[in-house]
């Protein structure tokens, strides 16, 4: 039972493979490949590259490599057939499936739990504007300077305080309804509304499609929970989806820049700033996963909340993330007491200008430090001193350490050397992250790869003038013997050895770097030498060592060499047929 392969094919096909990737990454063209950085491993020099045409990556760096299913299923956690579902429902296509039932189960659940959040969303946002229950949702969202556009723009809505409205209007099964996160069933054995009488923020998946929401109590009201947010569902892992990022990613990916709020209201002051790359976190605290999947987008990470509340667990954590997933991490520093949201209703150019002056967390955590200590007497500097010490010793930088002892003794009056002795003492109880290995540059290609490079991108050029004769590595062999059987590349990757598919997925998505008739001259020279090398000395006087010296010549030749290299490739082929017989004589 599965997709048919025809169908798998045609959704291949008709993939914009940079269109999907670019939803988690920033890419960039280079040549006729795409390039960015890994969403696989953390890397500075982006080692990914995509073909576009063939539906191919893979990164130089990790290894890691595939089509656009592979990548679909890799980096949003799918099976094939749920991978192969989501790029056929983006492309159009109607897969068909060599059983009636079964294998299209996963897909039509999933998209029906799609397709209720797209209701819910229009009905909360239609109980907003136009229900009397929502007069002072509307007026408090005036007072925090939302205007209907701005709601219509966030898609923001109103969850009516009744048991069953939402259910009754979307009209799902039990098991529908808890598995989108919008009610249960509760003890009366009736379907029941999960959020009742809040303000409702939608959460999108990077795709923009609804997956959860999150749901604000009025002021004054005696709910203790200021926020309720969606529990997890088969669409929705608070792990992995992030507020605002579906909006934020464009600007992310031009800015070098992503910002992490606490709440929903400080995304979109960001974006009333003119600042439109914040997003939130969902009730959570950031993760590993979170900032991995910010870093395909943006290399410096911006933290919009009070990022020295947790002390020294936080730090190591921080330091651990800036090594380990090669980013960098800053802080805004707002007045004590403000958020985001506030400043950009009060002073929307004061947001901005915090977010041009944001600063790297240790500079952060010592600026508050020395701000808050007193200065006034010597016991006041040297308690001061100690604090701020103590945050510089978390730092598992040297150089970086030595730096902040210099502004800490500018500060409070103590000589340089005094408090470096200080550090030196504390610095041996900083547990630093080790290092990521960055693996070895990769070897450029000979004379064989690039030829099969050719084949690949530009097989009319090589059309007829190629021979495994030419090629004797085994892999490279293999290779040619798979492309050879006419086969398109996809399907020879899939019918090579693994060693020759791997070759191939890898000249799949480079580039040509040199001119298609050089390389079959340059392989044809090498071809030719080995043979000579292999002949007996004794024929070395011969009429035919004589013309294969000369013809080889001819290769350097612009003139010549096409003829020479068509005349050379009978010969090599020849010769292997008479190997392949019994020998040379």
């Amino acid at each position: 039972m599965g997709i048919l392969a025809e169908d798998i094919a045609r959704v291949r096909d008709a993939t914009d493979f940079v269109a999907v990737a670019s939803e988690r990454m920033s890419l960039r063209k280079v040549g006729t490949r795409w390039t960015g950085l890994c969403p696989f491993h953390a890397e500075k020099t982006p080692s990914f590259s995509i073909n576009n045409e063939l539906k191919l990556y893979r990164c130089f760096g990790c290894q890691a490599s595939g089509d656009v299913i592979t990548f679909v299923r890799e980096t949003e956690h799918l099976d094939f057939a749920d991978a192969v579902e989501k790029l056929a429902a983006k492309a159009g296509i109607q897969l068909r499936y060599d059983t009636g039932t079964g294998d299209g189960e996963s897909r039509k659940k999933r998209e029906a739990l799609y397709a209720a959040m797209e209701k819910a969303v229009a009905f909360y946002h239609d109980q907003l504007l136009h229900s009397p229950d929502a007069r002072k949702a509307r007026d408090y969202l005036k007072e925090r300077g939302y205007n209907s556009k701005i709601a219509a723009q966030f898609d923001i809505g109103w969850a009516p305080d009744a048991w069953d409205k939402l259910a009754r209007h979307l009209k799902l099964t039990d098991k529908e309804l808890a598995d989108t996160g919008l009610g249960f069933v509760n003890k009366a054995r009736k379907q029941q509304d999960f959020f009742r009488g809040r303000v409702m923020f939608p959460i999108y998946d990077t795709s923009g499609r609804p997956v959860a929401f999150g749901g604000r109590v009025l002021p004054g009201s005696d709910d203790p929970a200021k926020y309720k947010n969606s529990s997890e569902t088969p669409i929705y892992s608070k792990r992995r989806i992030l507020y605002g990022l579906n909006w934020a990613k464009e600007d992310a990916v031009k800015s070098g820049e992503i910002v992490v709020c606490e709440g929903y209201t400080d995304v979109i002051a960001f974006y009333l700033a003119g600042a439109p790359r914040a997003v939130a976190t969902c009730g959570t605290a950031v993760t590993d996963e979170h900032l991995r999947i910010l870093r395909t987008f943006a290399p410096r990470i911006v933290l919009a909340y009070d990022a020295d509340a947790a002390g020294q667990a936080a730090a190591e954590r921080f330091y651990a993330w800036e090594r380990e997933l090669d980013l960098s991490l800053h802080v805004l520093a707002l007045p004590r007491g403000a958020d985001p949201a506030d400043l950009a209703r009060r002073d929307p150019a004061a947001l901005r200008q915090a977010l041009t002056d944001a600063k790297s967390f240790l500079e952060f955590r010592v600026q508050r430090a020395l701000d808050a200590g007193d200065l006034r007497s010597p016991e006041g500097r040297a308690k001061t001193a100690e604090r701020a010490l103590e945050m510089v010793a978390e730092h598992p930088n040297e150089l970086t350490r030595n730096q902040y002892v210099g502004i800490i003794a500018g500060r409070v009056e103590i000589p340089t050397e005094q408090l470096l002795r200080s550090v030196e003492r504390r610095g041996e109880k900083v547990s630093v992250a080790p290092i990521q290995v960055r693996p070895p540059a990769r070897k450029m290609d000979g004379p064989e790869s690039e030829a099969l490079k050719v084949a690949i991108h530009r097989p009319e050029t090589v059309a007829g003038k190629l021979h495994e004769a030419l090629f004797t590595d085994p892999a490279h062999h293999d290779a040619f013997l798979a492309l050879a059987s006419g086969a398109p590349v996809t399907e020879a990757i899939e019918n090579a050895p693994p060693d020759a598919a791997a070759l191939l997925h890898r000249l799949a998505v480079d580039d040509i770097d040199a001119d298609p008739d050089d390389v079959l001259a340059g392989l044809v020279r090498v071809a030719t030498d080995a043979a000579l090398a292999r002949l007996p000395k004794t024929l070395e006087s011969t009429p035919t060592i004589a013309w294969l010296k000369q013809t080889r010549e001819q290769l350097h030749d612009e003139e010549l060499r096409s003829e020479a290299t068509v005349a050379l490739v009978a010969w090599l082929a020849q010769e292997a047929g008479a190997d392949l017989e019994g020998g040379t004589e």
